[in-house]
C-alpha cells in the first residue's frame, strides 16, 4: 500500500473511500504542505432529504474538514432543473422551482450535523449553483464554454453511453447536465480557488469534464493543480444498493426516518458488511475497528450495536442514540424503556367495541402498508402481541389483551414494533 503524507488522503485511503483519483500523489503533496485548501461535492435537490446513499460523500467532507481543509457544499438548485442522467434508465421527473427550493432547505439541515459552518479558518461554505446557472446568457455560454466540450468524448461517458446502449432516450436537456456541472467547477475555482471536486464513482466523467474546462478556459492557471476524486458505489454483501430497504430509502432527516429506525438500519447490517461500514460511516479508530474484526458468530452483534450507536450519534446526537439503545434493550432484552417506539392511541370506548388488528397494523403504514400485507404477515406467523404469536387475521384487540395495563406491544417480525395505548 502506498504511504501518503497528508492526513486526509492517508485516512480515506485506509478506510476505503477512494475509487478513482487524478494525480493523487500531487494532491497528497499539496494537502500536506498547505492548509485550508477548498474542495467541493455537489448535491442535487431532488428530494426533501438526502438518504444514506449520500452519507459516504458527507463523511468525505467531514474528514476533509477534520484534516484542516475547507469543504464546500454545493447545492444543485440549478442543475436539479435539468436532471442528472448518471445511473438512470430514464429521465428524472422535472421539478418546479418551488419544490427545489423546499428540498434545498431540508437538505441544508443535514450538513450542520456533520461539518462546521462557523467562523474558523477552514469553515465550511454552502452555495447553490442556481446563483450562476440561471443567470447565464445562452449564446454567450455556448461561445465561451460550449466550444470546449467534445460531443464525441461526451458520448463515451458512462452516464450517456449506458442509456444509448440500452436504446433509452436521452434528452438534449439531460445531455447538457455534464456541461453545467463542469461549469460549476469553473465557477467555484474562480470564486473560492477550489482545486478539488469529489463525488460518487458515477460522477467521474462529469468531474473530468470540469477539470478540463478549467484548464482550457483560463490559460493562466497552473494546469496541474486541479484534481478529481471519487468514492466507490457502496453495495451490501447481498448485492443490494446501499441505503435501500424493503420500505424504501433510509433518509437522513428525522421527520422522514426516525432516530430509532435509523439505529435499527445500522443494527441490522449484514455480518460481512460490519467492518466496512464501521470504516466508512463512523469515526471509530482503525485500531479499534481491527479489534472488532476478531469477533465471531453471535459476538458480531456487539460490533453491529457499536456501528448503530456511532452512526446514530453522528447524525442525531448522543441523546437520540441513547434513546434508541434503550428502546432496543426494552424490545430484545425486556429491559429499559419502550417509550421511544411509535405509539397509536385508542379510547376506552374504542377498546370496548374492539379494534381490528389489521387496522392497527396499517396505522401510519409502519407495520404494514396494506391490509393485504398485514394478512400475509399474520399467515406467516410474523405478528405478535406482547411476544405471543397471532394466528387469526380476524382478531380484534380488546380489553383482555391489555390485562389491567394501559399498553401492549404489537410486532411485525423482529424489527418492527409499535405500542398501542389506551388514552
Amino acid at each position: 500500500m502506498t504511504n501518503y503524507n497528508s492526513a486526509f488522503i492517508e485516512e480515506i485511503t485506509a478506510r476505503g473511500f477512494i475509487h478513482q483519483a487524478t494525480d493523487i500523489d500531487n494532491l497528497d503533496k499539496i494537502l500536506f504542505e498547505n492548509s485550508n485548501i477548498p474542495a467541493y461535492i455537489g448535491f442535487d435537490c431532488t428530494a426533501p432529504s438526502l438518504h444514506v446513499g449520500s452519507l459516504i460523500q458527507i463523511m468525505l467532507l467531514r474528514w476533509y474538514q477534520k484534516s484542516g481543509h475547507k469543504p464546500i457544499v454545493l447545492l444543485g438548485g440549478g442543475t436539479t432543473l435539468v436532471g442528472d442522467p448518471s445511473g438512470k434508465d430514464e429521465s428524472r421527473k422535472l421539478l418546479t422551482n418551488e419544490i427545489i427550493e423546499k428540498n434545498a432547505v431540508g437538505i441544508k439541515n443535514v450538513f450542520e450535523k456533520f461539518i462546521s459552518f462557523d467562523s474558523n479558518a477552514n469553515s465550511a461554505v454552502m452555495v447553490n449553483n442556481v446563483e450562476w446557472l440561471t443567470k447565464l446568457n445562452y449564446i454567450d455560454f455556448l461561445r465561451d464554454f460550449g466550444k470546449h466540450f467534445s460531443v464525441n468524448r461526451m458520448l463515451g461517458f458512462d452516464s450517456v453511453k449506458l442509456r444509448l446502449d440500452r436504446e433509452q432516450t436521452l434528452s438534449f436537456l439531460e445531455f447538457n447536465y455534464m456541461i453545467l456541472q463542469g461549469y460549476d467547477f469553473y465557477e467555484l475555482k474562480q470564486r473560492y480557488d477550489c482545486i478539488l471536486q469529489m463525488g460518487g464513482s458515477d460522477q467521474w466523467g462529469n468531474i473530468i469534464n470540469g477539470i478540463e474546462l478549467n484548464r482550457r478556459v483560463d490559460i493562466n492557471e497552473n494546469k496541474s493543480n486541479l484534481f478529481g476524486l471519487t468514492s466507490p458505489l457502496i453495495t451490501t454483501a447481498s448485492g443490494s444498493k446501499m441505503g435501500k430497504t424493503a420500505n424504501g430509502a433510509v433518509w437522513l432527516n428525522s421527520d422522514l426516518c426516525s432516530p430509532w429506525d435509523y439505529w435499527q438500519f445500522w443494527r441490522n447490517t449484514e455480518d460481512k458488511d460490519v467492518i466496512k461500514f464501521l470504516k466508512l460511516f463512523t469515526e471509530i479508530s482503525l485500531k479499534e475497528i481491527n479489534k472488532l474484526k476478531e469477533l465471531q458468530g453471535a459476538e458480531i452483534n456487539e460490533a453491529k450495536i457499536i456501528l448503530a450507536n456511532s452512526a446514530t450519534a453522528l447524525l442525531h446526537g448522543e441523546d437520540e442514540k441513547n434513546k434508541a439503545l434503550e428502546t432496543a434493550k426494552s424490545i430484545f432484552q425486556n429491559i429499559g424503556d419502550q417509550k421511544n417506539l411509535p405509539i397509536i392511541y385508542f379510547s376506552p370506548e374504542q377498546i370496548l367495541k374492539e379494534v381490528s388488528i389489521l387496522d392497527c397494523m396499517i396505522e401510519s403504514n409502519y407495520l404494514a402498508n396494506s391490509k393485504g400485507e398485514a394478512r400475509r404477515l399474520i399467515r406467516g406467523s410474523a405478528v405478535k402481541i406482547n411476544d405471543i404469536t397471532i394466528k387469526d387475521e380476524n382478531k380484534k384487540i380488546n380489553q383482555l389483551d391489555f390485562q389491567d395495563i394501559n399498553q401492549i406491544r404489537l410486532s411485525a417480525g423482529k424489527k418492527k414494533h409499535i405500542l398501542i395505548k389506551i388514552k
